[in-house]
């Protein structure tokens, strides 16, 4: 075992994250890129939740993020994959396999006069066969840690599916009118409220 991760143990049944036999699981916290290659060699049966920031990823996991939103949003767009990336990502591997993903990354909200740090949540993914089993709520509960610690505030846009998961978890959806600010200036996006 490397120095950037840790095993620990859960009591079965556990959480979301559950080696098969139900009592071990792997969890890395901001690793160095070294950490972030995935080698299925090294645990495997091991569900793993690692967080890193787009930068350590390396181009196998970026690609591997792209996948997962291709297959799982029907493909998305270079726009949309750009941005999930430039913040930190919560990334479940099993048995070295990208199974689900999410990141979040700054944006500025202009409220009442006031631009706030936000914390954008972007690319929230599980793979099909691997959903309804906490994955989803594993990742958001990561990446609500770092909008805790480093934002004002979070926010997202969401599809019918991912608002069951946010409602869940929380969320409150914006009752207000809502713009993004484009090279034309602040545009209304109603089609979005």
């Amino acid at each position: 075992m490397n120095s950037c991760q840790e095993t620990v143990d859960l009591p079965a049944p556990g959480g979301p994250l559950i080696h098969s036999t139900g009592i071990r699981v792997s969890i890395t916290d901001m690793p160095s890129s070294r950490c972030l290659s995935a080698n299925p060699e090294a645990m495997p049966g091991v569900t793993e939740l690692r967080t890193a920031h787009t930068a350590d990823l390396g181009t196998a996991l970026l690609s591997a993020v792209r996948d997962l939103m291709n297959a799982v949003f029907d493909g998305v767009s270079d726009d949309t994959f750009d941005n999930t990336l430039g913040g930190v990502h919560a990334l479940i591997l099993e048995d070295g396999e990208l199974i689900a993903h999410g990141s979040v990354v700054q944006r500025r909200l202009l409220y009442d006069g006031r631009a706030l740090r936000t914390g954008y949540v972007e690319g929230v993914a599980v793979r099909a066969d691997r959903r309804r089993r906490g994955h989803g709520d594993a990742v958001m509960a990561e990446l609500e840690r770092v909008i805790k610690s480093a934002y004002h505030l979070g926010a997202l846009g969401a599809s019918p599916d991912g608002s069951r998961l946010y409602a869940a978890r929380r969320w409150q959806l914006w009752q207000g009118p809502s713009a993004a600010l484009t090279p034309d200036g602040i545009q209304p996006t109603t089609s979005h409220d």
